[in-house]
């Protein structure tokens, strides 16, 4: 649906930075990450739940080719909520726990992975795939999730500005559709459109445990 002709919203029409700097614009997009609830605490702190997740990649056998991704497809287990991708550019098999870790702060919490974590991989390696369950880790991160409650991205209109969007709640995803989410974003502005239901900031409630992964 279009939006109407004139909005009883005001507009923003320009914002300081921290560091004294001011940005002048016709439409202001947040797409912060993590740094989405900081930016609107009262508005979005309830609704956007950041979690510490951690991935690890192990060493494969050497000169075993079943781990490549031509023999090996990327899975996910709903069961345990465990994903795997093969050995692509050799940087080792990737697995994840997927399942919400504990609250994290992307400014101030640690981005290294707990023994604790490395442990529940490799107990359940050892049920999946016995042939990984000591291989070496080569690699491993913290990541962190931006949870809604259905899953789905938040892409809406700030309530109180006309030209505000606000844009994130990836829950996991968001770097894989960066590119269409911002070819839509651009696609709402420029047609004054109104965003589908599933993405507006009404759907998303204070809980802090998903519904779809």
């Amino acid at each position: 649906a279009v939006l109407p002709p004139e909005s009883n919203k005001p507009k923003l029409t320009r914002l300081r930075t921290t560091k004294g700097e001011e940005i002048n614009a016709r439409d202001f997009v947040y797409a912060c990450g993590p740094w989405l609830p900081q930016m609107f605490p009262s508005l979005l702190g309830p609704l956007i739940y950041v979690t510490r997740q951690e991935v690890v990649f192990l060493g494969v056998p050497a000169g075993d080719d079943s781990y490549q991704k031509e023999k090996l497809p990327a899975w996910i287990d709903f069961n345990d909520l465990v994903y795997a991708i093969p050995n692509i550019e050799n940087r080792g098999f990737k697995i994840a726990i997927d399942r919400h870790g504990p609250q994290f702060d992307p400014d101030r919490d640690d981005r290294v992975v707990s023994k604790a974590g490395r442990e529940e991989v490799r107990s359940y390696l050892a049920t999946r795939m016995p042939a990984l369950t000591d291989a070496p880790v080569l690699e491993s991160r913290v990541c962190q999730y931006e949870n809604t409650s259905n899953g789905d991205f938040l892409i809406d209109s700030h309530p109180s500005y006309e030209n505000v969007w606000l844009v994130g709640g990836g829950s996991g995803h968001g770097f894989k559709h960066g590119p269409a989410v911002g070819e839509l974003v651009e696609t709402l502005i420029r047609q004054r459109r109104q965003t589908e239901p599933r993405f507006s900031l009404a759907t998303k409630e204070r809980v802090k445990q998903r519904k779809v992964f």
